[in-house]
């Protein structure tokens, strides 16, 4: 018999702490007040800091913020404590190294079932996501899709700008997904817990923009029968989206750029100056350079914006990325309305490659919404796709199109490492003509 059973090793705190020092993720407990008790080595590694920097400390003095980024539910001194919960954020190292991290938080209660604190295992994912980039492995960041290089390189730029509040400007055209990038890039920095406010400053009347912004006191005008916040207010903490900001009149323009100089306002008809602190990404889809040369623009403003520009590439540079995003389209068509997902033929879907997507993401998104409509089972043909896309001018064809052999295709697949963009090169032909090829040539694939 053995005079050792596991459960009594395991109540010694030495050998319990043995156990998870051997682990290959990071812990950390804290106590109700945030007093870290627990730290052991794999989370000395993944962040820098030693226990003797942690131990005994408050979370959020120990690592400069809070650890848990806004998603922390001892800020407000909740008695309740949090809910079991998985996420990913990023921290900053000791060194000052941002790195993302995969976080599991667990509540810890005592034998009478009171909260005692949380205990929270972390996974360091920071080389795993570079390398995905790097070998253009990976095909979503956050609500995005894409394969695309241009995309993995947007994906890459969203993981660079998240650990940091400076302001980020995003153009590209109406449809490229300039909201879900912005929303992304909340999404991957410490204000993901907190608000993320949308502002379209174009379908705001020009009346009401100031108050929507910024909120308004009671009897400010005519209708403000209460006090109210505005979408700064609402934000603190977490992120305002200024979508279409070359929309915004002078005057606006004005008070938005004292609001980004001095993080301070005040609400329409009011005398209490207060202050927020949010982060600011703004979206245009026109040149907003070109805007302030025309004076249309304040110069200032621009530069508070555009501390980090992004561009977004259009649909018609990125077509690799069409069957990707049929595929979600119609999974999530069959999803919502519990039918079978559909099929695409091959002379469907050379339409669609071909067409030069105007309104890009979003103008195709609406085509298979309209085809899974038409089509009631089965497979998706060019009858099934709107009218302007069958009668359309397509792009990207000029002279006789040029005759593949499926020999040289194989050949041109295995030199490129089943590249199919740098096969379409090597084959001296489009991308969607070698699409089509394959479609019709399965075994290729």
């Amino acid at each position: 018999m053995n005079d050792f059973p596991l459960e009594s090793l395991l109540c010694q705190r030495d050998n319990l702490a043995h156990v998870l020092d051997s682990l290959k993720e990071g812990i950390i407990a804290h106590d109700v007040e945030r007093r870290i008790f627990f730290f052991n080595s794999e989370a000395e590694r993944i962040t820098g800091f030693s226990r003797d920097d942690v131990l005994g400390r408050d979370c959020h003095e120990a690592f400069g913020e809070p650890f848990c980024g806004s998603r922390c539910a001892f800020c407000d001194g909740n008695p309740a404590g949090p809910e079991r919960s998985d996420y990913i954020l990023n921290i900053t190292s000791k060194a000052g190294e941002r790195r993302r991290i995969e976080m599991r938080v667990t509540p810890m209660h005592d034998g009478q079932g009171r909260l005692s604190g949380v205990l929270a295992s972390f996974k360091d994912i920071t080389d795993f996501l570079s390398l995905q980039l790097r070998a253009g492995e990976m095909s979503r960041f956050g609500n995005l899709i894409g394969r695309d290089s241009k995309m993995l390189s947007i994906f890459e730029q969203i993981r660079d700008v998240a650990g940091y509040d400076f302001p980020v400007h995003l153009s590209g055209e109406t449809g490229t997904g300039k909201e879900l990038v912005a929303n992304a890039i909340h999404g991957e920095g410490r204000r993901a817990g907190a608000a993320f406010v949308p502002i379209n400053c174009g379908a705001l009347p020009e009346g009401l923009i100031e108050s929507e912004l910024f909120g308004h006191v009671r009897g400010a005008f005519s209708g403000a029968v209460r006090d109210k916040k505005g979408r700064f207010e609402l934000a603190d903490g977490g992120t305002v989206f200024l979508d279409e900001v070359a929309e915004l009149s002078n005057t606006m323009q004005v008070k938005l750029l004292r609001f980004l100089q001095e993080g301070k306002f005040e609400r329409v008809g009011g005398e209490q100056t207060l202050a927020v602190n949010v982060r600011v990404i703004s979206a245009t889809n026109r040149n907003l350079k070109r805007e302030v040369e025309r004076s249309r623009f304040r110069e200032d403003l621009f530069y508070r914006l555009n501390v980090i520009p992004i561009q977004l590439p259009p649909l018609r540079e990125r077509k690799t990325d069409i069957p990707l995003l049929i595929e979600h389209f119609l999974k999530d068509a069959a999803r919502r309305y519990g039918r079978e997902p559909l099929m695409l033929s091959s002379a469907a879907l050379s339409l669609l490659l071909d067409y030069r997507w105007p309104g890009n993401v979003r103008e195709l998104q609406n085509a298979i919404q309209f085809a899974f409509v038409k089509c009631s089972a089965g497979v998706v043909e060019p009858d099934h796709l709107p009218l302007e896309l069958r009668g359309a001018d397509i792009c990207g064809r000029r002279g006789p199109a040029r005759k593949l052999a499926p020999d040289e295709v194989r050949k041109a697949l295995s030199r490129a490492g089943g590249n199919k963009a740098k096969s379409a090169k090597l084959l001296g032909v489009g991308r969607a003509t070698l699409y089509r090829f394959l479609n019709d040539h399965p075994e290729l694939a």
